[in-house]
């Protein structure tokens, strides 16, 4: 057996049958259940506090539980649920998270749904190292970059919409509605993945390596690598958005916006040309983030520039996450999902590192600019690996 090729395929797959639109556009409702489950307490946080009697410092830590959830259960998870049916798998999941957002919006004591808020986090995770291994196994693989494309475009609607939509909601309802409202979402979703995606079995246990022997496979390094650097920056800028742009640039929702609307773009455009052009889609995607970073270093130029160059960041990072898991699952063959959550924890991680990393430039640094000159040597730092490293990401896939 080569290193990509399936234990088991789909109906549709067999069948030769057109492109699996609704099982995809399920497993992206996934991608975006987790990722607004995780932001929607950032837009409720006066209520949050007020309901739960607590500082919004406090309510703010809904987020980071959920986060250090996914960072510790990834591996783990991941490895323990390997070898069993991954319709399964991922129906657990999204049962998970309706479980616990249910207790969320019922819970009367805090600690309680800070352990919730880590259960429910813990189920992302598994979420999310099931996603590209699923998806890419429902179509041939001159299909995977484009499926990989359509799972992957929930991340970005869900990091745009869910703080606005949690402030949104919270100012028209009380804040526990909200988290029955997703999981009732929740409900419906495991009833269109048992619907509308066809199962695929687990891998074999002579399929297993063990993790270590995975993230030494050929490339593997190197896409972590571009992951780190390239996402760290991203939220170095994200976290840190509001001081950024507050001198000259737009007002905040309006740049919030702008980057959701060309994230969007970001990841459609990608989903059209990775199959044929991942290299040069990843190096102009880097290339724009760099020119992004450099001229919100310079927030004299005024509004415009600062909305344009928010614009151009949103549309080279709205596609970074598929393009990394899909050079991450070429290079990582039927060895995907144990890859794949490796790549959880190194995002996640990233993740809470913009915060930090941030955090300290503006505690030790007076000029705010400084966070897009860091974000910048970062992208830089990125693009030269993905520059050196011609088969980790080739001109064009293969398959494998």
């Amino acid at each position: 057996m080569t290193a990509g090729t399936h234990t088991g395929t789909t109906p549709e797959h067999e069948a030769g049958a057109g492109f699996p639109w609704a099982a995809l556009a399920a497993l992206a409702t996934a991608g975006f259940l987790a990722i607004f489950t995780e932001t929607i307490p950032a837009g409720l946080l006066p209520q949050l506090s007020t309901g739960l009697g607590i500082s919004e410092s406090a309510a703010g830590q809904l987020v980071t539980l959920y986060a250090i959830g996914s960072v510790l259960a990834a591996i783990p998870l991941v490895a323990a649920t390997r070898r069993l049916s991954r319709k399964k798998v991922l129906s657990a999941a999204v049962l998970t998270l309706l479980v616990f957002n249910t207790v969320t919006a019922l819970a009367p004591w805090y600690p309680l749904i800070l352990v919730a808020r880590f259960i429910a986090g813990a189920a992302a995770a598994l979420v999310w190292g099931v996603l590209a291994g699923y998806a890419r196994r429902l179509v041939p693989d001159a299909q995977r970059g484009r499926a990989l494309a359509v799972t992957g475009i929930g991340q970005p609607i869900a990091l745009a919409a869910g703080v606005p939509l949690g402030a949104l909601a919270g100012s028209l309802v009380d804040w526990r509605w909200v988290f029955a409202a997703i999981s009732l979402a929740a409900a419906g979703l495991v009833v269109w993945i048992g619907a509308a995606v066809p199962d695929v079995p687990g891998r074999p246990p002579s399929a297993h390596l063990p993790l270590r022997r995975v993230v030494l496979l050929p490339g593997i390094r190197a896409v972590l690598v571009v992951a780190l650097t390239w996402v760290l920056a991203h939220n170095i800028l994200y976290t840190y958005i509001a001081p950024l742009i507050a001198p000259t640039g737009p007002r905040l929702d309006i740049g919030l916006a702008i980057f959701g609307v060309a994230s969007f773009v970001g990841i459609t455009v990608t989903g059209l040309v990775i199959d044929r052009a991942l290299r040069a889609t990843v190096l102009g995607a880097l290339t724009l983030m760099a020119v992004a970073g450099l001229t919100l270093a310079n927030p004299m130029l005024g509004a415009v520039p600062i909305a344009m160059a928010i614009a151009v960041w949103g549309f080279g990072f709205g596609g970074a996450p598929t393009l990394l898991q899909t050079a991450l699952a070429d290079r990582a063959g039927e060895h995907t999902d144990a890859a794949q959550s490796v790549f959880v924890t190194v995002f996640n991680l990233a993740v809470a590192g913009g915060g930090i990393v941030g955090g300290a430039i503006l505690a030790a640094h007076a000029s705010v600019p400084v966070l897009a000159w860091t974000a910048l040597g970062l992208t830089l730092t990125a693009f030269l690996v993905v520059l050196a490293r011609r088969r980790v990401f080739p001109a064009e896939r293969t398959a494998t």
